[in-house]
C-alpha cells in the first residue's frame, strides 16, 4: 500500500495525500475528507521506522492533560486533545500526554521528558501573561506551537487562538436583536488575558461597563455573582458569561430569585448542548489541526523567517433560554 494507492482511490495527486498527512492545514476541508476516507478504507499506514530512520526524528510531540476542574469547562481541551491527537496522526504524529500542577512543575516535566524520551516538539495550552514556559524552551530551541496567544508580550513564537471577543460580542448582538437593554456580563476577575477579551467584546458591543461582575469559574461562585447583578434595582434582563459553569450559575441563581433573564455562556459544553443553553462554539477541531500544520512546517524547516498567527473565528450556538 503507498501513497500513488490512496491518491487513485481519492482521486487526487500524491502530493495532495502528502500534505493530508504532513500539512493538513493548507488543504480544503472536503479534500482532507476524501482523502481520509481512502487511507481509512485502505487501511494505509506511514511507516513509522523508516520515516525514523530517514529525518532522524521520534515523531513524538507532548501536550498537557488539564485538570478537570468542575468537569463542565474542563471538557474544551479535551476536545482539543482529540483533535490535535487526529490531526498528528495523519501527519505521521504521535501525541504523549502528562500532567503538571503549575508553570514550574510544567517546566520541569518538559526537562524530565526530554531527558528521558527523544520528543520533537510541544504543543503547549492555557497561554498566560508571564508565562515562563515558552521562554523556557526557546532558550533551549526545543520546537513548541501554543493554542493561545503570548498574552502581553510580542509575538515571538507561533500560535493558534479562538477571537474570544468575537464570539461575546456576536452573543450580546444576539441578545440585543431579541430586545435586551439591560445586558450584564458575568466574568473571571481582571489578568486572565482570555477572560479579559471576552469581556472586552460584550463591552465593545453593549457598552455597559456597570452590568458586570467577576466570579472564579465554577457554578456556585457563578451564582452568587449573578445573585448581586440581578438583584439591582435596574438589573439586566440578559447575562453573557465568560464560560458555560458561570452561565449554568446564572441560570440558578435567576430562578432561586424569580427573575426572568436570557443567559449565553461560552464554549458550547456538553451541558449547554443538554441543558439548551445558547452559548459560543469555538472550533476547537480546526484549532488543533492549525496547530498541528504549523508544528509540522517548522519541523520540517519550510516555516517562515517571522512567527505565524492563526485567530479563529467563534460561532453562536442559539438555544431556546437566550
Amino acid at each position: 500500500m503507498t501513497i500513488a494507492t490512496v491518491a487513485r482511490r481519492a482521486g487526487v495527486s500524491r502530493q495532495t495525500v502528502s500534505n493530508v498527512i504532513n500539512t493538513p492545514d493548507v488543504v480544503r476541508e472536503e479534500t482532507r475528507e476524501r482523502v481520509r476516507e481512502a487511507i481509512e478504507e485502505l487501511g494505509y499506514r506511514v511507516n513509522q521506522a523508516a520515516r525514523q530512520m530517514r529525518t532522524g526524528r521520534s515523531r513524538l510531540i507532548a501536550v498537557r492533560i488539564e485538570p478537570a476542574r468542575d468537569g463542565i469547562n474542563g471538557s474544551v481541551l479535551d476536545r482539543f486533545l482529540h483533535g490535535l491527537t487526529d490531526a498528528a496522526g495523519l501527519a505521521g504524529y504521535r501525541v504523549m500526554l502528562y500532567t503538571a500542577g503549575g508553570d514550574a512543575d510544567e517546566i520541569a516535566t518538559y526537562d524530565e521528558l526530554l531527558n528521558a524520551y527523544d520528543l520533537d516538539a510541544f504543543v503547549l495550552t492555557s497561554t498566560h501573561h508571564g508565562d515562563p514556559r515558552t521562554s523556557w524552551l526557546a532558550a533551549r530551541d526545543v520546537p513548541f506551537v501554543t493554542f493561545g496567544r503570548p498574552w502581553g508580550a510580542p509575538d515571538t513564537h507561533s500560535w493558534v487562538d479562538v477571537d474570544n471577543a468575537a464570539g461575546t460580542a456576536a452573543a450580546t448582538s444576539h441578545l440585543l436583536s431579541a430586545g435586551h437593554r439591560r445586558i450584564g456580563f458575568l466574568g473571571w476577575p481582571a489578568g486572565s488575558g482570555v477572560g479579559d477579551a471576552r469581556r472586552e467584546g460584550w463591552h465593545r458591543a453593549a457598552g455597559l461597563s456597570a452590568l458586570s461582575a467577576t466570579s472564579s469559574d465554577g457554578v456556585e461562585p457563578g451564582a452568587a455573582a449573578a445573585k448581586s447583578l440581578l438583584s439591582r434595582p435596574e438589573a439586566p434582563t440578559a447575562l453573557v458569561c465568560a464560560s458555560d459553569s458561570l452561565a449554568l450559575g446564572a441560570l440558578q441563581a435567576a430562578r432561586e430569585l424569580g427573575r426572568d433573564c436570557a443567559v449565553v455562556g461560552f464554549d458550547d459544553t456538553a451541558v449547554a448542548q443538554a441543558i439548551g443553553l445558547t452559548s459560543v462554539s469555538q472550533p476547537l477541531a480546526e484549532a488543533a489541526a492549525r496547530c498541528m500544520g504549523l508544528l509540522t512546517e517548522l519541523l520540517d524547516g519550510r516555516a517562515p523567517s517571522l512567527p505565524t498567527t492563526v485567530l479563529l473565528p467563534p460561532s453562536l450556538v442559539v438555544r431556546q433560554t437566550a
